[in-house]
């Protein structure tokens, strides 16, 4: 048994990143945790206002629990870092909220964002897990850091901007790929309609594709940051 620690930024990400994947490990009787950093909601608002969101909360929440279900997730934890605005918080204070949970879960694996998306919470998320994961004698040994991409965020950065995504990790996921669309559609809110990049059409399609690049139906591709064979 493997226990895995996806770390994502925002309600739905975990579930567009590895959500396929998620249920894969679920299904071989891994142990699977899932922790959202970031509150999902006051982007919207010029200023951040929680206190005007409280119904907006229930509902994306209840959404973020019923997805995680629906996929065989354990625990999830939903935290309350800024949406969109976690350039704000110094980077040390994520670091330690991601050490927390490192020493919480004891992962063996661990899925998060691309460095290279355009979202600022990702890059943010990305670097907090890179700090939080060197293999520094004494601590926890996380065996296998893998990054995600995140439909409407990876590939709309441009290019020479940053670290392109170029995945070199697959994963099958034939048998999954109807759970993870079953676990978006929970997030109706957060979904757009086709051709929208983060629709249920879309993902579909973007399983396959990255299935048909390895020779299988429907995959989920990821860039390896690391992997420790002992």
């Amino acid at each position: 048994m493997k226990k895995v620690l996806v770390i994502a930024a925002h309600p739905d990400d975990e579930i567009l990143g590895c959500g396929g994947v998620m249920a894969k490990h679920a299904q071989s009787g891994d142990e699977v945790y899932s922790v959202i950093l970031a509150e999902g909601i006051t982007s919207r608002d010029m200023k951040r206002n929680k206190d005007a969101h409280t119904g907006d909360f229930k509902i994306l929440y209840r959404a973020a629990e019923l997805a995680n279900e629906i996929v065989g997730v354990k625990q999830l934890k939903l935290l309350d870092f800024p949406d969109n605005r976690m350039d704000s918080v110094d980077l040390l204070d994520i670091v330690k909220q991601v050490e927390l949970l490192i020493e919480e879960v004891k992962p063996n694996i661990i899925y998060t964002h691309h460095i290279g998306d355009v979202n600022i919470d990702h890059q943010m998320i990305h670097r907090a897990v890179i700090t939080a994961t060197r293999p520094i004698p004494g601590n926890h040994l996380v065996e296998e850091v893998l990054f995600f991409e995140t439909a409407s965020s990876t590939e709309w950065m441009t290019p020479g901007t940053a670290t392109p995504f170029t995945p070199n990790y697959y994963v099958n996921i034939d048998e999954t790929l109807h759970l993870k669309l079953k676990a978006l559609e929970a997030y109706e809110y957060e979904m757009r309609a086709w051709p929208h990049a983060r629709s249920i059409k879309a993902l579909d399609y973007l399983a396959k594709w990255r299935g048909s690049n390895i020779g299988f139906d429907a995959a989920e591709a990821f860039m390896l940051g690391r992997k420790i064979v002992k």
